[in-house]
């Protein structure tokens, strides 16, 4: 958790790998949002850190925003970061919780400010 909460506040760039509508290629599930990862980082898991991106609901390649919340999932060291773009209000709580529920479990995470 100590690599994602030094990206709070900040702004992000990110490469989109699982672009918004792309199914996941081993569970099928659709991605209502873009997700991605921080390029150059080493997270817990031994990938690079993860992101959701939670701006237009449109297939994106790469995006930039600023980081308003952390998904840290209580069962591993998977932590995902929430992006915005820059300059738009952050979402509450319960309208991230509503963007990630096509991956995340309610009840298996929290999210952190």
């Amino acid at each position: 958790m100590q690599l994602a909460r030094g990206f709070l506040g900040r702004t992000v760039d990110l490469t989109i790998d699982r672009p918004y509508g792309s199914a996941h290629p081993v569970h099928g599930f659709r991605y209502l949002a873009n997700y991605g990862f921080v390029p150059s980082t080493l997270a817990p898991d031994g990938d690079e850190l993860d992101a959701y991106y939670l701006g237009k609901p449109e297939p994106m390649d790469t995006a930039s925003g600023t980081c308003v919340a952390i998904i840290h999932r209580i069962d591993d060291d998977d932590d995902k970061l929430v992006v915005i773009p820059t300059g738009t209000a952050p979402p509450d709580d319960d309208a991230i919780a509503s963007a990630v529920e096509f991956q995340e479990i309610a009840g298996r995470y929290r999210i952190l400010r």
